[in-house]
């Protein structure tokens, strides 16, 4: 029996590991309380784990651990009473070059809280390396605010390092951008035409406004933000501006998306036809010149085109050329298609009917005074 009792615990005993300082294990949590953790970590002596050793952070051991948790350590030594001394932060620290390798080959991520705003970019801390987010690998879109990321958890992925200097450079921007990538891949396998969405106004340039729809950018042209002409997208919509917009066009090879902004006003041109009709002689004022022609707004909203070759019978090379802008001129409506928002004008058509009327005017007053001369040579032939 006492044979039997040796050979078991000599099994027991070479069953145990052996761990010297520096060794990076595994152990299971026995017991916790405000001060430290007390792990088994298959030695013949349990470890340690004080509460300053636990995390980069002051917490209290109570609130994030408990019996039969695993945890990984790295043993520091022999506390002098029968136990290990473990480090779980220290472990960490030894432990993270690795994971930012893998981070830097895009297999890992991690999560940081913003610490603080320097110039050019905000700092954290991970697994105690010192880590830097440029401003330009916060977001998609340009932070103005560094100091409003403060306190924020955000997913990164490590850019580079430097070991000996204990520093990484991270980036939110890249998993952002995948993200989105992968959200608008799913958008697009439903869009379609006449879709209404909820964006949010993400870049303005001279010919219109660009709005995310939930991983997808399009494109409200400037001809579309508003019922009126005008000058500049900025004039109605400022980045950052939550809008409602409907799908006017999808194009899934090349990924674009066209579309209008939903004004909460009505539409001119949806009763058109009850306030104007081709044939119609109208009023309007020359907003714009182009080569091939001027734009004529009858009123808010509501505008159309004088092609340069309905403007006069002479051959004009550009409308300028008898045109300026701010100028009232009088057209015949040749053209309203209400549904595109479209209408055409001309002026030489004006001229032509005038032309006809003089002509028609002559002829009447020719055709009198034929019959009027041979009725008075009627009255003389009776006098004789």
């Amino acid at each position: 029996m006492t044979e039997s009792m040796d050979a078991y615990m000599d099994e027991i005993e070479k069953s145990m590991k052996v761990l010297k300082r520096g060794s990076i294990v595994e152990g299971t949590v026995i017991s916790v309380n405000h001060e430290e953790v007390m792990v088994n970590v298959g030695s013949s002596m349990d470890g340690i784990v004080p509460v300053e050793e636990l995390d980069e952070h002051p917490i209290n051991p109570m609130d994030h651990y408990k019996e039969g948790d695993k945890i990984t350590v790295i043993v520091l030594g022999n506390d002098g009473e029968g136990n290990l001394s473990l480090s779980k932060k220290q472990a960490e620290y030894v432990k993270v070059w690795d994971d930012l390798d893998l981070s830097i080959e895009g297999a890992k991520t991690f999560k940081v809280k913003i610490t603080g705003a320097i110039k050019g970019g905000v700092i954290c801390e991970l697994k105690g390396v010192r880590g830097f987010i440029p401003g330009s690998q916060l977001s998609l879109t340009y932070v103005e605010d560094l100091t409003s990321y403060v306190g924020e958890e955000l997913e990164v992925k490590a850019m580079e390092y430097n070991k000996e200097k204990n520093s990484v450079v991270l980036s939110a921007k890249v998993l952002l951008a995948e993200k989105k990538e992968q959200q608008g891949n799913r958008l697009f396998d439903n869009l379609t035409e006449g879709q209404i969405y909820t964006g949010t106004v993400t870049r303005l340039a001279d010919f219109g406004a660009f709005v995310d729809i939930g991983g997808a950018d399009g494109l409200i042209h400037i001809t579309e933000l508003s019922w009126k002409r005008i000058k500049h997208p900025s004039d109605v919509v400022n980045v950052g501006d939550r809008v409602e917009v409907t799908v006017l066009t999808v194009d899934k090879q090349s990924k674009r998306i066209g579309l209008r902004l939903n004004d909460v006003q009505d539409n001119p041109w949806s009763d058109i036809s009850a306030y104007y009709s081709e044939g119609d002689v109208v009023t309007g004022v020359v907003t714009r010149l182009a080569s091939f022609g001027a734009f004529v707004e009858l009123e808010s909203g509501i505008d159309g085109l004088l092609h340069v070759s309905e403007i006069s019978e002479e051959r004009i090379a550009k409308a300028a050329d008898v045109l300026s802008i701010g100028q009232t001129v009088e057209v015949l409506i040749i053209g309203i298609d209400s549904e595109k928002h479209k209408m055409s004008f001309s002026m030489k058509a004006l001229n032509e009917e005038e032309e006809v009327d003089v002509a028609e005017f002559l002829e009447e007053e020719t055709q009198e005074t034929t019959i009027g001369s041979l009725f008075k040579d009627k009255l003389k032939n009776l006098k004789l």
